[in-house]
């Protein structure tokens, strides 16, 4: 049986502690088989679950999500400290002096009036820090794990910081009219290899004109996600209460279905 002291209260130090002990001889064989690459969805799934708090705007859960992450963090350093490679302690020396590196206007003598400043600061440091020494370089940088459509928005962002940008809106919306056409004859000419690269195209042409007009990628198809989500839910209920399961019905009726959902639900769905 594995020993821990019973505190009315714990702190940083008490959790890093409870790692070392459910990894120790006496802790949780699970705990204790696991590696970097086996836990490495629990990482994202909590990073995803304290994003949802903080949209929910819940306080409570987002306490609770915080530390989720924070044993993940730590979960993963004891890793290492068991090999001998760091722990704990050499993670937040390295994040405290990439901070410091990265905040000249801070911690040094330049300036930052505004956050814009403050960014392109950081950007800079950045690459520095990093040893990019050209554009095409920052954006080997970005993380092939993220969302593809985060990826792409940071991408085109590192573009147009040295001026690859459409001048006006129109040139994004033009761009998402061309490849529209392009992916069509992709699935006229039944070339699976094309239509793939063609919506790829697609799609990144629309997450352009998304970041042009300063909407979030991600944020835009989940609220198109929960859109659907809720016209479906009432077409299958009135269906249903038609005497009418969807699944007994042509496509034209269940659009016929969709479409008075989509007008019924408009008003709800603007609010």
């Amino acid at each position: 049986m594995a020993e821990f002291p019973r505190k009315e209260r714990y702190d940083f130090a008490d959790l890093r502690r409870m790692i070392e002990v459910l990894r120790g001889p006496a802790g949780c064989p699970w705990d204790a088989a696991q590696d970097h690459h086996s836990v490495r969805r629990n990482l994202l799934e909590e990073a995803y679950e304290l994003a949802h708090a903080i949209d929910a705007e819940d306080e409570d859960n987002l306490k609770e999500e915080l530390g989720d992450l924070m044993i993940q963090v730590l979960f993963h350093a004891r890793m290492e400290e068991e090999q001998g490679s760091f722990g704990a302690d050499e993670v937040c020396d390295a994040a405290v002096k990439k901070l410091l590196f990265r905040h000249p206007h801070v911690f040094g003598s330049a300036e930052a009036a505004t956050p814009e400043e403050a960014l392109a600061g950081w950007d800079a440091a950045k690459r520095i820090e990093k040893k990019q020494r050209s554009t095409a370089e920052a954006m080997e940088g970005v993380a092939e794990s993220l969302p593809a459509l985060w990826r792409a928005e940071k991408l085109q962002s590192k573009a147009a910081k040295i001026g690859f940008e459409w001048p006006e809106l129109s040139g994004a919306i033009g761009k998402i009219r061309e490849e529209t056409e392009e992916l069509i004859e992709g699935v006229a000419a039944a070339d699976r290899d094309n239509i793939e690269e063609e919506l790829g195209d697609l799609l990144f042409t629309a997450v352009n004109a998304g970041r042009m007009l300063g909407v979030d990628p991600e944020k835009a198809l989940h609220r198109a996600c929960g859109k659907y989500i809720r016209r479906f839910r009432f077409m299958e209920e009135t269906a249903a209460g038609e005497g009418k399961p969807l699944e007994t019905l042509s496509l034209q009726e269940m659009e016929r279905y969709y479409q008075r959902a989509r007008h019924e639900l408009e008003g709800k769905e603007m609010q």
